[in-house]
């Protein structure tokens, strides 16, 4: 069995590592929170991340059967009509597009 002394300077490592990796980020983050540029990337990003997945599942969509391809296009322009009309809620946007397409696709 380790030596106490040993087990101590162990833990002391491992405390020192696991402290100085969790507040490494807000101390560079500080001096970065006035960047017009993070702050124009924080505005645009969300957005391009539900570009890319629309996008994505889209393809995926289209490639296991064409059929179903209408009913997504569909189901995201109410998604983007409803995310516009009610204040940008992200929830209700999604809600309202995903039950539109479970609709079409039970429905049609």
């Amino acid at each position: 069995m380790p030596e106490v002394g040993y087990i101590l300077m162990a833990v002391g490592v491992v405390f020192a590592v696991t402290f100085t990796l969790r507040a490494l980020p807000f101390a560079l983050l500080a001096p970065l929170r006035e960047s017009v540029f993070l702050r124009s990337l924080g505005w645009w990003m969300p957005a391009g991340v539900m570009v890319i997945l629309a996008g994505v599942t889209l393809q995926k969509s289209a490639g296991e059967s064409w059929e179903h391809l209408p009913h997504a296009l569909v189901a995201g322009a109410v998604t983007v009509g409803v995310h516009l009309g009610c204040g940008r809620n992200t929830l209700v946007s999604v809600g309202a597009g995903t039950a539109t397409f479970v609709g079409l696709v039970a429905t049609f």
